[in-house]
């Protein structure tokens, strides 16, 4: 009943932010990767975060789970409320609440948008340069500790926020850092918080750190005889000090995904697509220097966009690849799975799981963040199909640990969530512990988003 009695104590205090229909608890439920649906018992619409407060503080009388909600991508299950309970929906909480140019830094409710935030900082001179592809939340972004394709020169998450306003299993409201550039003053739960996919508290406020804009930027894409060579292009490129803003991989199915989903006629081979910030003069530098490099090892098929809109179509081909790839097998649901290396490793690391998803028979096109070693496998199966959703996830699971053998991490960018807990013992070993020790501190009755990232409670 400690479920029921949160819910109707929810109605009275917030009256309509709380609903229960079943489209809403629905939309709740789902993932956009393979986990079955698993609505919540309610759907709370906080404004402020005095009513977030309210929400945790009511929650944890009646010991009823609760999970944030940003714009719901979760490709490890991290937004679905598996155990029950109410989650909360941040899409409310979407104001820009102050804009420090000169300090470049950002203050924002954590239901923006990175597209909504980079929108209103155009005239400012100003980005936030953090790209999942997805128009995420900013916080859910940092719940998640989000990357992209700009991670190789921006950063991910984790490099570009700053201080956070969080309010905790009880319902207390803290703040973690500062606007500081950096600070020495204890521990830094800012970081702690960034990437804890809200097993530790509900993030009601960030300050993000800004870029400027470039005065000038040129992307490309180039085609290569391997993925070897692609990577061998980029690993040349990086230790060139060539300072690239993206830099992101395509194997040959997913180049044949993309042709056939948005009418492309790119060669079928592997593809690097990449982009050069800074001026006119450094720009052009770059972009001859790698089409140099590129060429040694084999790149062909160059085609560079200056203009906004050549740009825009190049990238957008990149951030649809995954709808792309779902197309390419109609009524496939994904397993979709990271992991990330060391880019030295990480031609093998392409190359061993292209083959071994060969020998498998799983449809898997690759694709990937490969100036930081980050690269995703988009799994498709038939869910009436056991024995074929059972290939997938084995090869899933052997792509961990093949990340794992060469150094690597068990996922660089989706997180943790449900679907990659069986494998941070692996990872962690007694660190693993350690986290769940934390989460027992700071959440005593396992009330936030219960189930996910650390150890189970027995």
């Amino acid at each position: 009943m400690g479920i029921q009695n949160a819910i109707a104590e929810l109605i009275t205090s917030l009256g309509q932010q709380v609903t229960r229909s079943k489209s809403d608890l629905d939309l709740h439920g789902r993932s956009e990767s393979h986990f079955a649906l698993s609505p919540p018992d309610a759907v709370v619409y906080p404004e402020d975060t005095a009513q977030v407060a309210e929400i945790m503080t009511i929650c944890a009388r009646h010991r009823c789970p609760v999970v944030g909600w940003g714009t719901g991508t979760s490709l490890e299950g991290q937004s679905q409320a598996f155990q029950g309970g109410v989650v909360v929906d941040f899409s409310r909480m979407n104001r820009i609440l102050n804009i420090a140019a000169e300090d470049m830094t950002v203050t924002v409710q954590p239901g923006v948008t990175r597209e909504a935030l980079n929108e209103e900082l155009r005239a400012t001179g100003l980005f936030f340069p953090v790209d999942p592809g997805a128009n995420a939340s900013l916080g859910g972004m940092a719940a998640t500790r989000a990357s992209g394709t700009t991670a190789v020169r921006y950063g991910t998450m984790r490099d570009n926020v700053l201080a956070l306003e969080v309010v905790s299993a009880n319902g207390e409201v803290i703040r973690t850092g500062t606007a500081a550039p950096k600070s020495s003053a204890g521990y830094d739960l800012t970081g702690l918080f960034v990437g804890s996919e809200g097993t530790l508290g509900l993030i009601t406020e960030l300050t993000l750190r800004l870029q400027g804009t470039p005065e000038a930027i040129s992307a490309a894409v180039c085609a290569f005889e391997s993925v070897g060579d692609a990577v061998g292009a980029v690993i040349d490129t990086i230790q060139c000090g060539v300072p690239m803003a993206r830099i992101e991989l395509m194997d040959t199915e997913s180049v044949r995904a993309v042709n056939a989903y948005a009418g492309m006629s790119l060669a079928e081979k592997p593809h690097l697509l990449l982009e050069f910030h800074g001026t006119d003069a450094s720009v052009k530098e770059q972009a001859e220097s790698f089409g140099m490099i590129a060429g040694d090892h084999g790149g062909s098929g160059f085609d560079w966009a200056s203009r906004p809109e050549d740009r825009s179509a190049l990238w957008t081909m990149r951030h649809n690849a995954y709808y792309a790839i779902l197309a390419a097998r109609p009524g496939a649901r994904a397993i979709v799975t990271d992991i990330c290396v060391p880019i030295s490793k990480l031609a093998t690391a392409i190359e061993e799981t292209r083959a071994d998803l060969e020998r498998a028979g799983v449809q898997g096109p690759i694709l990937g963040h490969v100036g930081d070693g980050n690269f995703h496998a988009i799994l498709l199966v038939d869910e009436t199909a056991p024995e074929e959703v059972a290939r997938a996830k084995a090869a899933s699971d052997r792509m961990v640990e093949r990340a794992l053998a060469l150094g690597g991490t068990i996922t660089g960018e989706h997180g943790v969530g449900i679907g990659k807990l069986g494998y941070m013992t692996q990872e962690h070993g007694g660190g693993w512990a350690m986290m769940g020790a934390i989460k027992a501190a700071l959440d005593p009755d396992n009330i936030l988003n219960p189930g996910k990232l650390v150890p189970p409670r027995n």
